[in-house]
């Protein structure tokens, strides 16, 4: 006999994410669109919360919807929980400690990682959407601090920030791409003893790999972070999941 128990309404959720509510393009490789995952994701908009009011204008007055959404997600049975905005990081604390499953606001969490991995010979890059508008409580919030890092914005360019924050409706993959590349090819001429690089927005993750090809460096970002916390609580069978042998 194997008996299961019941008590929410949908299951097979391991990762939650908080949405600010968009309604512009997200390709494969974006945190909003669920073909960029091998598991399944469950979404949890968060109502009235737009990108242009998360990267300009967030306070710690915001954050009772976050929590409340951070909730919802525990309740239903989500074992950890990310968001869809690098700005987030403010709320890295209230959040982690209003759950009791692990919170992950930022891939900025990986920064103080990968600054001891690379030691202080080397520093690590961040690409943000909006350098201007990435305070110093933003890293600081995450572990950010005493450590060798450089920001790179996108602010001044046409398209990419501007349609995430705006919320088009269309976009230019291509124009994004360009704008990521020299952004990434700028960072690399400014700093060349980057180590890695770090992607703040989530919307940059489907430019990974061309940001790879600019700058030559290992390239992090929130897909990378969520794939690993997914394998973390998805542990691989070694023991009795493998037929290869010794």
């Amino acid at each position: 006999m194997k008996i299961v128990t019941g008590g929410r309404n949908t299951y097979g959720y391991d990762i939650g994410i908080l949405m600010l509510e968009t309604t512009f393009p997200r390709i494969v490789g974006d945190i909003g669109n669920a073909l960029t995952w091998n598991f399944p994701v469950r979404y949890k908009i968060v109502k009235k919360q737009s990108s242009y009011h998360t990267v300009n204008n967030l306070t710690y007055e915001n954050l009772e919807p976050f929590i409340l959404a951070a909730k919802e997600l525990e309740e239903e049975g989500i074992k950890a929980i990310t968001t869809s905005c690098g700005f987030l990081s403010l709320f890295q604390k209230e959040l982690a400690e209003c759950v009791n499953v692990p919170v992950y606001t930022s891939a900025l969490l990986l920064v103080p990682f990968l600054s001891r991995m690379f030691g202080r010979r080397k520093k690590i890059g961040i690409l943000t959407a909006n350098k201007k508008k990435l305070s110093k409580e933003h890293l600081l919030s995450v572990g950010i601090d005493n450590i060798p890092y450089v920001v790179m914005g996108l602010e001044d360019e046409e398209v990419f920030t501007n349609f995430t924050v705006h919320n088009w409706r269309a976009v230019d993959i291509e124009a994004c791409e360009n704008e990521l590349r020299k952004k990434a090819h700028e960072l690399m001429v400014q700093e060349p003893d980057i180590g890695a690089i770090v992607l703040e927005c989530t919307n940059m993750c489907p430019y990974a790999k061309a940001i790879y090809e600019e700058a030559k460096v290992p390239v992090y970002d929130i897909v990378t972070l969520t794939n690993m916390v997914y394998q973390s609580i998805n542990c691989r069978d070694y023991l009795y999941g493998y037929e290869g042998g010794l």
